[in-house]
């Protein structure tokens, strides 16, 4: 039988091999529930916006608010997915977990 060789964390190459493969499919899965609360986030703002949109100076101050929001939530959740992050927002991030 030959020798088992460790990985510089100590395991053994078999077992950090098999753990990639693991790790990657949870990587896969769980960048899907944040791309799917991408989606329902900013699909929300966007039909608001629409919505909103349509009443007469209300509306549109309404609809610059809602841009800032959008601007500063995208910023945020890139920056946190950038800093390897599993941030959920509260409604929209239960819906993805939900459907993904």
């Amino acid at each position: 039988m030959a020798k088992k060789t460790k990985t510089s964390t100590g395991l053994d190459e078999n077992v950090a091999g098999l753990l990639c493969y693991v790790l990657y499919l949870l990587a896969w899965i769980s960048g899907l529930v944040h791309a799917l609360q991408a989606i329902i986030v900013f699909g929300v703002l966007f039909l608001a916006l629409i919505i909103i949109g349509w009443i007469p100076f209300i509306g549109w101050i309404i609809d610059i608010l809602i841009y800032i929001l959008a601007l500063v939530l995208w910023i945020i959740l890139m920056i946190k997915a950038y800093q390897g992050e599993k941030f959920k927002l509260p409604w929209a991030g239960n819906l993805a977990e939900k459907y993904a």
